[in-house]
């Protein structure tokens, strides 16, 4: 008789769970299914065999990651070898998951079933979970899943802010959607500035410009030699400026009505500001590769870069392709077109882009291309996997296919990619040892200025306690010079704040911020002893209301 043993695993523990001889057919009748949802015939079909709960919430949490991952943890391997029946009698361990059942069966040598009967077993016992374990009540087994359930999805998310490539396929995707928009509303507005004054169509063929022009010049017979020097700085050409001003003297165009001008001015100045935005977005994305991968980037870069993690869906979904994919990475239709009527495969996608595959000759495209997509899944590796982030192996692997295509027009024997590496590992070991070095010293300074600041208030509520003790002690009078030396006192702590804020600005803003950080300065201490002021004058307020009781 083959004994079935089912493991179910659960935010409360692993649990083993024992079933009597069961039939494979019968099982997966409809209903003996329906069956299952009731207890009472359950616990005829299963019975417990061995529960094994959870230490803490760590605990859990590291056995769920294995489980997800397929791997054996050493919890669940100790609780099957201590719980596991061993004899003559062949065992047969159920398991919901074929990754984890693999695992199992390469770690304890055990007969592993998953599917079939098991999945019926484990859909009945997960429904009743809470009521086959003694002690374990269903509110107890709900907060346990709810808790695991946050700190698995926590730990999931958790990522570095600064190496996000969740922001460069937003940015990516938004610059390609302002592509489209601002042509769009750029025809638009060509398209209704035209009937006012379609010559400028023709001299000025720029977008933006056109834009510019139209939102400046607005009445065509209002133009005059004074808006020539206006006219030359949006052009930078003063021929086109020039040609501007006479076609507005003879243009052919119909009169226009200051509503209607006022209508295109505005939609042009929209029309502007997306485009100021644009090369706002593309500083960025610029910003962000160089963060997230500055050897893609500086290989082949950053928009195509971008749009090829984009693509992926992630940097490391990108180094995780072979370079055979990363190769025809955007042209899949393309490629399973020829595959479909056996044609010619595509030799390029996303990577065509690249300015070195318009460098290469038409004979040579192909053979380029698969040599930049073998160098692509290399620089996407080392910036996915590397701890600091260097452009020292992108600008090496930039320079190899620079001298690649050198082979291809002159015949030139380029440099051997071990040579190439050797350098490489050498300069970005000493570039990772220079960063590590600031990083460090940023942090020691960091630390010196908390602790500064720290002292610096300890010393000033230390001295708060003295004046009062003076107060308590002194009584009324001395009371004005108990007074001044307050202010005093209260002036010195309250420049010692400003002083720690002060620092404190310097260090997150930069040089740069230093006339803003000033003037803040000032206007924190005219407040300081506005109140200061303010406080002194409140004993002398004080004596005169007593005089005046007393009176």
């Amino acid at each position: 008789m083959v004994l079935l043993h089912v493991l179910f695993e659960h935010a409360a523990g692993y649990a083993l769970f024992a079933v009597k001889e069961v039939e494979e057919i019968g099982m997966l009748l409809p209903q003996v299914e329906e069956s299952l949802l009731n207890v009472g015939k359950l616990n005829s079909v299963v019975k417990l065999a061995a529960f094994f709960p959870f230490k803490s919430a760590q605990s859990a949490l590291e056995n769920i990651n294995a489980i997800s991952e397929g791997v054996v943890h050493a919890d669940l391997k100790l609780f099957l070898e201590t719980n596991l029946p061993s004899g003559k009698k062949k065992n047969l361990l159920g398991v919901a998951d074929g990754k984890l059942g693999a695992a199992l069966q390469e770690e304890l040598g055990a007969s592993i079933q998953t599917g079939g009967v098991v999945a019926e077993i484990l859909r009945g016992v997960r429904l009743h979970f809470s009521s086959l374990v003694k002690g374990l009540t269903a509110l107890a087994a709900s907060k346990a899943q709810l808790g695991l359930g946050h700190s698995y999805s926590r730990a999931k998310v958790k990522f570095n802010v600064n190496r996000a490539d969740n922001m460069i396929i937003q940015s990516i995707a938004l610059l390609d959607q302002l592509d489209k928009d601002i042509n769009t509303f750029s025809m638009r507005v060509r398209e209704w500035y035209g009937y006012h004054f379609p010559e400028l169509i023709k001299i000025v063929s720029e977008n933006a410009t056109y834009c510019k022009l139209a939102k400046l010049i607005g009445n065509r017979k209002e133009l005059s030699e004074e808006s020539l020097e206006a006219l030359e700085e949006v052009t930078m050409d003063g021929a086109k400026a020039q040609a501007i001003l006479e076609a507005s003297r003879s243009s052919m165009g119909m009169d226009i009505s200051p509503i209607d001008l006022i209508n295109i001015e505005s939609f042009s100045s929209r029309v502007i500001s997306l485009t100021s935005y644009r090369l706002e977005l593309q500083e960025y994305l610029r910003s962000k590769m160089s963060q997230v991968a500055p050897n893609l980037s500086t290989l082949i870069g950053d928009v195509v870069g971008a749009r090829l993690i984009s693509h992926a869906g992630s940097l490391t979904n990108l180094a995780k392709y072979p370079a055979s994919t990363v190769q025809i990475l955007g042209a899949e239709k393309a490629l399973f077109r020829a595959l479909k009527t056996r044609g010619n495969t595509p030799k390029y996608g996303l990577i065509f882009h690249s300015t070195f595959i318009g460098r290469a000759a038409a004979k040579n495209k192909g053979r380029i291309s698969r040599y930049l997509a073998n160098k692509c899944t290399i620089a996407s590796r080392i910036d996915c996997f590397s701890e600091v982030p260097t452009s020292v192996f992108g600008d090496k692997l930039r320079d190899q296919v620079e001298e690649r295509l050198a082979f291809y027009e002159t015949g030139e024997t380029p440099r051997k990619n071990l040579d190439v590496m050797k350098e490489a590992v050498a300069e970005a070991s000493e570039v990772a040892a220079e960063i590590k070095r600031k990083l460090e010293k940023k942090e020691r300074k960091k630390k010196k200025r908390e602790k500064r600041k720290l002292e610096a208030l300890s010393t000033a509520e230390g001295e708060e306690e003295e004046e009062e003790e003076e107060v308590k002690t002194g009584g009324e009078p001395g009371s004005c010079e108990n007074g001044e030396a307050e202010v005093k006192k209260k002036k010195k702590k309250k420049k010692v704040k400003l002083e720690a804020e002060q620092e404190e600005e310097v260090t997150t803003n930069g040089p740069e911020e230093t006339a803003s950080s000033k003037k803040k300065k000032r206007k924190a201490e005219a407040e300081v002893k506005q109140e200061v002021e303010a406080e002194a004058l409140q004993p002398e307020k004080k004596k005169r209301r007593r005089k005046v009781e007393e009176e």
